[in-house]
């Protein structure tokens, strides 16, 4: 354990280190792209955070190689390797895509491209085990397009869900949490050395997302871009498919006993086929209702609007805070919940506490739709939004200033005061914006 601290540590280090840098970079480079319709936030901020990520991805495995227990899964396995290969690939096209836009059936090839690296080096599934089947062993093609199927779902969910401030990088952060204390368990209590590529992919994980959330909290310094969202979609599916086609059930000793003792006992031979739908349950299905809402309005899938989940937070009358916590709530609970009942799924404690959580959850996804009446004594112990009379005396000179339309509003330009990130390096900031304004674009 002390070594994945370690690597922990290390990696959240390097990736909070460059990002500074990286953002002066980016300003510089004009990874700043104007705020389009679907934007939550108003001024413009640089993107090519994904840059710091992958060298902190890098630092996390270089040291952990360097490690006395870690440098046996690069041993005796090649799959780190494999994943640096389709991670080094994939955060290349996002790095293009952060800067001059690449279209998005081209940004598809290339994420099939990049799992389709990591199955060349040996990071497939090689068989599924089945309820009440037992383990399926698959054929190399069927592998090969569960294994790109799988990576290209996650990365684009996870790219899906990047549309507030520290939104992504928490939320994959927390499933990694929730994933690495998995497949620690199975790699210490069962013994079972197939699962410690996986636990170490979900440590560097975590360390990238921390190191990178404290410059992309609200309001965010930088954007992680594409170059960071699907660079951390893939070390999640890479980690996921490195743990569910190695699980071998015949090594955990859960044969013994009774039936329904043997049924309760494989549990945590099937939470693999679970635990990656738990860690990307919110992205995914903002992912599916994306896609079907797109389709019904005869629109292309990978079309952009602002219906997304985090947008419909927002229209709800949530702040862009609360909005993200509430997002990591979901997570964690969905995460967590699977982990304990894959430790202890005989407990009815278990199910009881995620039902009162997930009715705790609905209560504040509606909460801004309830106002209740505060009498007048009381109104100095509750928020502003609920005293009445200064309520009314802040909307009354509002009401006789004239509404600006929101398509007659001067854009805000980078070089300017009060641009996220821009201040630092404004003079040449604005010879860059002389030398857009001269050119075609």
């Amino acid at each position: 354990m002390r070594e994945y601290l370690l690597t922990l540590c290390i990696t959240a280090a390097v990736t909070y280190l460059l990002t500074g840098p990286v953002r002066k970079f980016a300003i510089v480079a004009g990874a700043m792209p104007e705020i389009r319709a679907r934007d939550v936030h108003r001024e413009p901020t640089p993107r090519l955070g994904g840059i710091a990520m992958f060298f902190g991805l890098c630092a996390g495995l270089l040291v952990a190689d360097h490690l006395t227990n870690l440098h046996e899964v690069f041993s005796k396995s090649n799959e780190p390797r494999a994943l640096l290969s389709g991670a080094a690939l994939i955060w290349l096209i996002g790095v293009l895509d952060d800067k001059f836009e690449i279209d998005a059936l081209i940004k598809l090839g290339g994420q099939m491209i990049a799992a389709g690296v990591m199955v060349m080096q040996g990071l497939t599934i090689l068989w599924l085990p089945i309820p009440s089947v037992g383990n399926v062993a698959l054929t190399q093609w069927q592998g090969t397009l569960l294994t790109v199927a799988l990576v290209v779902i996650t990365i684009n969910a996870v790219n899906f869900v990047d549309g507030l401030d520290g939104l992504a990088a928490g939320m994959v952060c927390i499933a990694s949490a929730a994933f690495f204390l998995y497949a620690y368990r199975i790699w210490v209590s069962y013994g079972i050395e197939a699962a410690a590529p996986a636990t170490l992919f979900a440590v560097i994980l975590m360390g990238m997302c921390l190191g990178f959330l404290p410059h992309n909290m609200h309001p965010a310094r930088i954007f992680m871009g594409d170059s960071g969202s699907m660079l951390i979609g893939l070390v999640l599916a890479a980690g996921a498919i490195s743990i569910t086609g190695q699980m071998d059930p015949d090594a955990m000793n859960l044969f013994s006993g009774s039936e329904r003792a043997t049924v309760h006992q494989m549990v945590p031979v099937y939470i693999p086929l679970l635990m990656p739908l738990t860690i990307i349950a919110i992205p995914a299905a903002d992912l599916v209702l994306a896609i079907v809402r797109r389709t019904w309005r005869g629109q292309s899938p990978f079309a952009a609007d602002r219906g997304h989940l985090h947008h419909r937070l927002l229209e709800v009358g949530h702040s862009h805070s609360r909005a993200v916590l509430i997002m990591y709530f979901w997570s964690a609970l969905i995460g967590f919940g699977a982990l304990s009942y894959s430790v202890n799924n005989a407990s009815m404690w278990i199910v009881l506490s995620v039902v009162a959580l997930s009715a705790i959850g609905l209560v504040l996804l509606l909460l801004p739709r309830f106002t209740p009446r505060i009498p007048r004594w009381a109104e100095n112990f509750v928020p502003p939004r609920y005293r009445r009379s200064r309520t009314a005396e802040a909307t009354a000179p509002a009401a006789s200033v004239p509404s600006v339309p929101a398509d007659h509003r001067a854009p805000v330009r980078a070089g300017v005061a009060g641009v996220n990130g821009a201040t630092a390096l404004s003079a040449r900031s604005r010879r860059l914006d002389r030398r857009k304004a001269g050119s075609s674009r």
